[in-house]
């Protein structure tokens, strides 16, 4: 066991407000770097005590948070594989201090020594958390109660539900390949679809409690929440999260499908992201099963079997809401399933979520059933392609749904998008579910019109083209002598600005947020930036900034015409001063191919660090002379990349027009 605080490459970052990227450089760089003390070759530990002392004496340690500290203390009590207990434990202590304890309150234990505090506290915690799955050690080292007192100091400066969601919040980072939370948005939309809530709600795979503690935020008065988890320290840490927050909460441990907790639960509602693709979920021992009311689900349909579970567990016209990958709408393997569904008027929507909104780059559906209870004929589902609906799609979902509920025969809204189709056109052989192919096609533009826009904006555009090609002359092939971007940077010349990797892109409400993407394809700032980013180092964007992508497959260097975009991460901002380095002569050199070569890290994609590129040491005039060059080399770049996209146009719209008629070809006479 560790006997002192450890942190990784990552969490050094953290400390210090800046990218991986700088920590690695410091590593290379400077001999007295505290030498790993664990992990591995790819993934080291560092003592913490040691980190930081090194970022003091460099003047790179920022003031490390309370629950910052908390958490690498906790993060040394155990290894990787126990650290789940150990959170679980902190959070029991967090739900000891919000409930207190009439014969073992804390501030009467807290007056003991440490020795009396070992021996007396885990009968008070396991007192007042006994409806926690698990159990709570019967010992304490008294080599941990400093830790415990610093928990205890920590809730009360940010209150136990605050203390224990940062706790989980970076245990999940952590393992976050163990992991795949389900992300804010898809959670709030499916509480929405399935609201209004009261009464229970059950979630049979609910991981660390996130879809139950939304739809206890959401619900409008006091619901019991009823969860199951087959990972035990995973269970214990969902039933703290919920328990703190509310006092009818009850989490088992087991296997919802081969070991079902609550055989006899009749849910109000019942949400849930359930496991995908599993192989091995008990198919052949639960064969003869009474959960299967819709048919017994193929080996290979598991999501099946989880939707028929969840329904088991719903009372009659209960709400029941699923994350399924988009492949359940269409398999043939599930169709006699899907047909039963929908014959019985158990489905009552499928909607096609954009990948934005998921915690993975991989698309997901939203299922929307409900059990039959003989009030709702079987006529019609509701399927809504929200793929192209962007950071929206939660509002618009959820208008297409109350217009739906409100009246099924009625189309919902955009029928491009969203349509009421009715049950029995969808009873076909294959019985595909996926919204798209059920949807009406988009109107069919004016493309004689759009191609005639087209083409003479094309034409206009290849005319100018002449004079946008830079005028230079021949030239004596030279050596110049040159400055590397580090040294330039110590001489004060320029600015080196970076983020943190952590400083992602956020919601539409943040300020514009340039990302590495929009300086490859050169285009203005598409991202926004999180509202959350307390503590992040800003950089605004000036004009006259030269910004590069850290990872690309061709070297990139633009120089900024429009400030006030925040920089984003995987860029360096370089900031000259103008009266010394003209930006143009700056971003210029940066693209030769011998700093390609010279910064350049990877084959395939380049991984750039900008510091090791030279840049010749040139009269500030002459600077100027080759800027303007560059200048106008990148207003002709720009003009052919114009010229390719309209030529796509024209090409794309002859094609449209000459399939759906609105063009023909020329009379054979005319050629």
């Amino acid at each position: 066991m560790p006997t002192s605080a450890t942190v990784t490459a990552a969490e050094i970052a953290r400390l210090a407000g800046v990218g991986r990227a700088a920590v690695s450089n410091w590593r290379r760089r400077h001999a007295d770097f505290p030498q790993p003390v664990g992990g591995t070759a790819t993934s080291p530990v560092f003592d913490l005590a040691e980190v930081e002392a090194w970022l003091r004496a460099q003047g790179k340690l920022r003031a490390v948070p309370a629950e910052e500290r908390v958490w690498q203390q906790l993060r040394a009590a155990a290894d990787d594989l126990r650290l789940g207990d150990v959170i679980g434990l902190a959070g029991a202590f967090l739900l000891y201090l919000e409930r207190g304890a009439p014969d073992l309150a804390w501030p009467a234990l807290a007056a003991l020594d440490d020795a009396a505090v070992a021996a007396r506290l885990p009968e008070a915690v396991a007192t007042a958390t006994a409806d926690l799955p698990g159990t709570t050690p019967a010992r304490l080292d008294p080599a941990h109660v400093p830790l415990v007192r610093a928990l205890a100091e920590l809730a009360a400066e940010r209150g136990t539900v605050a203390a224990f969601e940062y706790l989980r919040d970076r245990y999940v980072e952590t393992h976050s390949r163990r992991f795949f939370p389900t992300s804010p948005a898809v959670a709030d939309l499916m509480v929405g679809l399935a609201s209004p809530l009261a009464g229970t709600v059950f979630d049979p795979a609910c991981g660390t409690g996130t879809l139950l503690r939304v739809a206890l935020e959401r619900a409008g008065g006091p619901v019991r929440l009823v969860g199951q988890e087959l990972d035990p320290a995973v269970a214990r840490l969902a039933a703290v999260r919920l328990a703190l927050r509310a006092g009818d909460v009850e989490v088992r441990v087991g296997d919802s499908l081969r070991a079902d907790a609550f055989p006899d639960l009749a849910a109000d509602a019942v949400v849930c992201n359930p496991p995908f693709n599993e192989r091995g979920w008990g198919q052949e021992e639960l064969a003869y099963d009474p959960r299967w009311e819709y048919g017994l689900p193929p080996r290979t349909e598991s999501e099946l079997a989880w939707v028929q579970h969840a329904l088991a567990h719903a009372r009659p016209g209960g709400r029941v809401v699923l994350t399924m990958p988009p492949g359940v709408a269409a398999r043939r393997a599930g169709r006699r399933i899907r047909a039963e569904l929908l014959r019985r008027g158990a489905l009552l929507a499928v909607v096609a979520l954009p990948a934005s909104l998921g915690p993975t780059p991989l698309p997901l559906h939203v299922w929307v059933l409900h059990r039959p209870d003989g009030t709702r004929p079987a006529g019609r589902l509701l399927m809504v392609d929200a793929t192209g609906y962007g950071d929206d799609a939660g509002r618009r979902v959820l208008a297409a749904w109350e217009a739906f509920l409100t009246d099924p025969e009625a189309e919902p809204g955009d029928p491009t998008t969203c349509r009421s189709v009715p049950v029995i056109d969808l009873l076909d052989e294959d019985v595909d579910l996926t919204p798209a192919r059920h949807l009406a096609v988009p109107a069919i533009p004016d493309t004689a019109e759009r191609y005639a826009d087209t083409r003479e904006r094309l034409r206009a555009l290849l005319a100018r083209l002449p004079d946008l090609v830079p005028e230079v002359r021949a030239g004596r092939a030279e050596e110049f002598a040159t400055s590397t971007v580090a040294e330039l940077a110590r001489a004060g010349v320029l600015e080196l600005r970076q983020v943190p990797v952590r400083a992602e892109a956020g919601d539409t409400g943040g300020p514009p947020l340039l990302t590495a993407k929009d300086v490859v394809l050169g285009r203005p700032p598409s991202g926004h930036a999180s509202r959350d980013r307390d503590g992040w180092p800003e950089v605004v964007t000036r004009p006259g900034d030269v910004v590069v992508p850290m990872v690309t497959p061709k070297l990139v260097a633009r120089v900024v015409t429009e400030g006030g975009a925040l920089l984003g991460p995987h860029l360096y901002l370089l900031r000259p001063d103008p009266d010394a380095l003209d930006p143009w002569f700056l971003a210029g050199f940066l693209r030769s191919q011998a700093n390609a070569r010279h910064t350049s890290t990877l084959s395939g994609s380049m991984r750039v660090d900008v510091r090791r590129a030279r840049v010749p040491r040139l009269p500030l005039a002459e600077q100027r002379r080759y800027g303007e060059a560059f200048r106008r080399l990148a207003d002709f770049e720009e003009a052919l990349t114009r010229v390719a996209e309209l030529g796509k146009d024209v090409a794309a719209a002859v094609a449209d027009g000459l399939t759906d008629g609105t063009l023909r070809p020329p009379d054979s006479s005319s050629g």
